[in-house]
């Protein structure tokens, strides 16, 4: 086992050749899917962008589209840009012009972590994608949308792959259980494990708990790769310590044998942080998830968002200085002593830092979700500028009674007359304030200009 376990990555040995191994993404590569149909059944393989997070299998779907590849006479060319270069991708493109030129030969080219390539950079793909010299597979776990050039995405098919199920996620670590020997002990059958079928000599040296592959499993977080790697990283441990199993429910187990118990996975698999991405997607979708929850006044989710992005590792100021905004977003005039809340809230943040300002903001976060919800101020500015940028032709310009009047010569134009000085009447004093284009428009009713 130890000779299978080191030298190589156990996610990397793992990797399935075929697609009917690939488990876990039925939505984008299921029976029916075009994929699906376009990998098994032609060798026409269209540029594709694969999306997804980390360990959902977007390097193991490329390397299936490698193995089909190359039984159709496709050249398969796989770059990373964290690595490469510029040059690097137009060396790839000349060889693959001059393969179509005189052996009418395709090639694919793999780009993984396509993101990392700046725009000017990916524009360097366009005019061969689109004249069909390379067909491209780029990988990403970050949204296409805001991460790949416009012009390239809208030749090449999106495929988004998912994290994976719990499910998908055993089923992959049994995998690898059986392909290296382990035996599998059933928790819930408590068993001599020599007393198995076979003889002495085939039995297994490594034996793992049922339930130590289900945790890990779950800590894996929709992670394969980390999964495969915290198996062997708890099975690699396990065989330097070779520690005797002791009894365990009443038997006895030889020293030359080591169970890896739920405990060792859980020391493999430490997990140090939650998955977020304080640059990426997955920071604005938690972000947006607390201002709903908030407005919503659902105290309890907004605390769970909240706790989400400050244990993932995200700036505490940045949520303050979105709290400070929903103070007057949502809830406004309603309880105008919600925005005094979020700037002290944002003050004693920087105050503080962390972990000592989060429970700072986790009040200001109950507060703003419980407090009364008013947009009357948002819409009604709302309305201003949509009248500004919809308005033809020059601004109307001021009228000449609000307008100030410091100098003769602007006395003598009109500046300031007319103007009624409202201290100086008990009753309300009827005059225009809007320029004669807008008069009788309420922006908080709804009217624009």
């Amino acid at each position: 086992v130890r000779q299978l376990l080191e030298g190589k990555p156990l996610a990397d040995t793992m990797r399935p050749d075929a697609l009917q191994d690939f488990v876990g993404q039925g939505r984008a590569v299921g029976p029916e899917t075009l994929l699906t149909t376009t990998l098994l059944e032609a060798s026409e393989v269209p540029s594709l962008i694969l999306w997804g997070p980390p360990g959902c299998g977007k390097t193991t779907l490329a390397h299936i589209i490698a193995n089909n590849s190359k039984k159709h006479g496709i050249r398969f060319v796989t770059l990373s840009a964290t690595s490469a270069k510029t040059t690097d991708v137009r060396d790839v493109i000349k060889q693959a012009q001059n393969e179509k030129r005189f052996f009418k030969r395709k090639t694919i080219l793999f780009i993984d972590e396509i993101h990392r390539f700046n725009k000017s950079q990916q524009d360097t793909f366009l005019p061969h994608v689109e004249c069909g010299t390379i067909t491209l597979i780029g990988a990403t776990t970050e949204n296409p949308s805001f991460q790949v050039n416009a012009a390239l995405l809208s030749r090449c098919r999106v495929i988004v792959l998912e994290k994976l199920p719990v499910e998908a996620v055993v089923t992959i670590l049994m995998r690898a259980v059986n392909s290296l020997g382990i035996q599998v002990l059933d928790s819930s059958r408590p068993a001599d494990p020599l007393s198995h079928g076979g003889n002495s000599s085939s039995e297994s040296s490594v034996l793992i708990e049922d339930k130590a592959v289900d945790t890990l499993a779950h800590l894996s977080d929709g992670d394969a790769r980390a999964g495969l790697n915290g198996l062997q990283l708890a099975v690699l441990a396990r065989l330097s310590a070779r520690k005797t199993f002791g009894k365990k429910g009443g038997q006895s187990y030889p020293p030359s044998r080591v169970l890896v118990t739920e405990s060792d996975v859980k020391e493999g698999l430490q997990r140090s942080h939650i998955l977020y991405d304080r640059a990426g997607e997955e920071h604005y979708n938690c972000i947006s998830a607390l201002h709903k929850s908030m407005r919503g006044s659902d105290s309890s989710a907004a605390l769970y968002w909240l706790g989400r992005m400050l244990e993932g590792g995200e700036d505490p100021l940045y949520v303050a200085r979105r709290l400070v905004r929903f103070a007057s977003e949502d809830v406004g005039l309603a309880d105008p002593s919600a925005l005094t809340q979020a700037v002290a809230t944002y003050q004693g943040c920087h105050f503080i830092g962390m972990p000592e300002c989060e429970v700072l903001l986790a009040q200001c976060v109950v507060y703003l979700a419980r407090a009364p919800k008013s947009v009357e101020v948002y819409s009604a500015y709302n309305n201003v500028k949509a009248c500004l940028r919809g308005h033809q032709g020059p601004l109307p310009p001021v009228p000449l009674h609000l307008r100030n009047a410091p100098t003769r010569l602007m006395k003598d134009l009109g500046y300031g007359q007319g103007y009624k000085y409202n201290p100086a009447y008990s009753e309300p004093v009827e005059q225009e304030y809007l320029p004669q284009e807008l008069r009788g428009v309420d922006f908080f009713k709804q009217r624009r200009c």
